[in-house]
């Protein structure tokens, strides 16, 4: 409430006066006809007011209701005052009025907050408006008032008014007035809240303008209210079906599923299962056949892949994905195909203080450790190989399960087919 703004209760309505239990021992009086061709309010309403001054024979205070229109007299006029005007004439300046009587100017920029050009003026004669009284002219016995001042104070009780009973949880439609990179503001009568980006939709969103358009009516929930500062925080998404509650019965560990690549990362690649919902990627879970720095060596934003959901943790909204493992696993049959002491070719593809890395097909690779290189003792394995290498090796045991096999350069020579 406003300064000098207080509430009461309704305690009875008589007549012309409504009377008005200001708390403790106090009662006021006000005019129903300050409710304007509205009804006057019922008993036991709570309605907001200001003390204007104290009958001592009646013992009661003297009330008017908030931002209620008085009518004016010449000798109780007073620049701030809430007055109401007939529109009798107008010149290329703006509107002549009749204030009770009294002889009253309203410029042109005063009338409205959007332009009103000359032309126009024309459309307000004869109309009654709400005035605020900005100078008073003693002299000459005339006022100039604003409309646009009156109405300014008008909205801003109704904001007051709105902040005072939002609540968060709270479901308001408003309409889009602005939209911006980082979100939109909504009109929601007469007071903007912000819906940030992150709060417009489930899915990932780039440009709030694919998501709204001005002017566009729109159902959103109160995620908070800043009384002190009047920011309100506002949801779109949160009024819409949450496609998460349903991702642990639809994407069950183990299912073969497409998805569309949203975003690449050092550590893996986000894709999109549907709108809202993404799962990961890990690097190591895109390819069997190399060893990869970077997931766009592999994949590239907006493909579609085919995947195998690893796990789904519904309390952190996480999903792991394999894209390696919705296709052939290399490994399987290995055994077979490279019988223990038989020979095979190879490329070097890594080494390491221990051994060097052969990759036997794409997706398979198996370890040379140093003292399997040579005859000799090997003190760096740089000594005998390098990457790119084209080698020659024995197998010596080969593990499926683990995705491990051991080799041997030195004993090739043994093995049969040798």
């Amino acid at each position: 409430t406003g300064e000098g703004v207080r509430r009461g209760r309704v305690i009875a309505v008589e007549g012309g006066d409504v009377f008005v239990d200001m708390g403790g021992k106090s009662q006021g009086i006000l005019p129903a006809d300050q409710w304007g061709d509205g009804p006057p309010p019922a008993l036991g309403d709570v309605v907001e007011v200001t003390v204007e001054g104290y009958e001592s024979a009646e013992g009661l205070l003297l009330l008017s209701r908030r931002g209620a229109i008085q009518a004016a007299a010449w000798h109780t006029l007073s620049e701030g005052q809430l007055v109401e005007g007939r529109v009798t004439g107008h010149n290329k300046g703006g509107l002549e009025l009749d204030v009770n009587g009294i002889k009253a100017f309203m410029p042109i920029s005063q009338i409205d907050f959007e332009r009103i050009e000359t032309d126009d003026l024309r459309q307000f004669t004869n109309r009654r408006l709400p005035c605020e009284v900005v100078e008073i002219r003693r002299s000459e016995r005339s006022i100039v008032v604003s409309r646009r001042n009156a109405l300014q104070r008008q909205r801003e009780e109704a904001r007051a008014d709105l902040l005072d009973t939002l609540e968060e949880g709270q479901l308001v439609t408003g309409t889009v007035k602005t939209i911006m990179p980082y979100g939109v503001f909504v009109d929601i009568g007469g007071v903007d809240g912000l819906v940030h980006v992150s709060d417009l939709s489930y899915s990932r969103v780039e440009d709030p303008a694919e998501v709204v358009t001005e002017g566009q009516q729109l159902q959103v929930q109160v995620l908070g209210v800043d009384r002190e500062s009047g920011r309100i925080a506002l949801g779109l998404k949160q009024v819409m079906p949450d496609p998460w509650k349903e991702a642990e019965a639809k994407y069950a560990p183990g299912s073969l599923i497409t998805g569309r690549v949203t975003r690449l990362a050092d550590f893996g690649a986000f894709v999109e299962l549907e709108p809202g919902v993404e799962g990961l990627v890990p690097i190591g879970e895109i390819t069997y056949e190399r060893r990869i720095g970077h997931p766009r060596e592999v994949l590239g934003e907006g493909q579609v892949v085919h995947v195998r959901v690893l796990n789904v943790d519904m309390a952190a909204g996480r999903i792991s994905l394999s894209v390696k493992q919705a296709g052939e696993d290399p490994w399987i049959g290995a055994s077979v195909r490279w019988p223990i002491d038989s020979g095979a070719e190879g490329v070097v593809r890594r080494i390491t203080e221990f051994g060097a890395f052969v990759e036997m097909a794409p997706g398979v690779e198996g370890l040379v450790h140093i003292s399997e290189l040579a005859d000799r003792h090997v003190r760096r394995v740089e000594e005998v190989v390098r990457v790119g290498q084209q080698v020659n090796v024995k197998v010596l045991n080969v593990d499926e399960d683990r995705r491990r096999m051991s080799l041997s350069l030195k004993r090739y020579a043994e093995t049969p087919e040798a």
